[in-house]
């Protein structure tokens, strides 16, 4: 999994409530798209018309939007149904940061499998960001810093944020759930060692 240390880059102000991970991505697309392959599909019901034509209007098609890597969102970003996919689909169109005031628990959980830095924030330093990056005009980067905890507005606001302390190492070192337990490898093997020998009638093969 990739490292996520400190990230500076052009955010997009998504300032709706309630995004559900079915618009983040449709199910049908999960049926034909693997992982890597859902990012033309995120959030599609919005970016395209029923022909297939981009909304020039919408965010992610302005330039330089659909390059962002940070999201600005208001409440309950990512409700909905619990599918890993909504977190693939939004990294695979290039998103590494989501920054809401609140989030689908699921959601913000499989964040972490995935190297996606999920940011908990007051709504008011949100829209304050958002503010900041739209009269940039999208010029405007945002940094996140996760070994100081800080984020940087584009006109040099800091807003500090906090976060499970082993969740916050996992992503700075880029380890997911299997690679963090393996990082226990020899403790395992020492439980086992005096496990087998304690009970050897569990470990019996027949």
């Amino acid at each position: 999994m990739e490292k996520f240390t400190v990230l500076e880059a052009t955010a997009a102000p998504l300032m709706r409530q309630n995004i559900n991970t079915d618009v983040i991505i449709r199910v049908e697309r999960l049926r034909d798209f693997p992982k890597g392959q859902l990012g033309p599909y995120a959030s599609e019901s919005w970016r395209y018309d029923l022909a297939g034509k981009e909304d020039p209007d919408f965010i992610l098609n302005k330039e330089p939007y659909r390059n962002a890597q940070i999201m600005l969102a208001a409440d309950n970003f990512a409700c909905g149904s619990s599918r890993e996919m909504a977190v693939w689909a939004l990294q695979d169109f290039g998103i590494r940061c989501v920054i809401a005031p609140s989030f689908g628990q699921i959601f913000f959980n499989n964040c972490f499998q995935n190297g996606v830095l999920p940011v908990v924030a007051p709504l008011a330093d949100i829209e304050a960001m958002a503010a900041d990056v739209e009269q940039s005009q999208g010029a405007g980067k945002i940094r996140v810093d996760l070994e100081k905890c800080e984020i940087t507005s584009p006109n040099g606001r800091k807003i500090s944020f906090s976060l499970d302390a082993i969740r916050r190492t996992a992503l700075l070192k880029g380890l997911d759930a299997i690679e963090q337990t393996m990082q226990h490898a020899a403790e395992i093997t020492a439980f086992q060692t005096k496990d087998r020998a304690r009970f050897p009638w569990i470990y019996a093969r027949k």
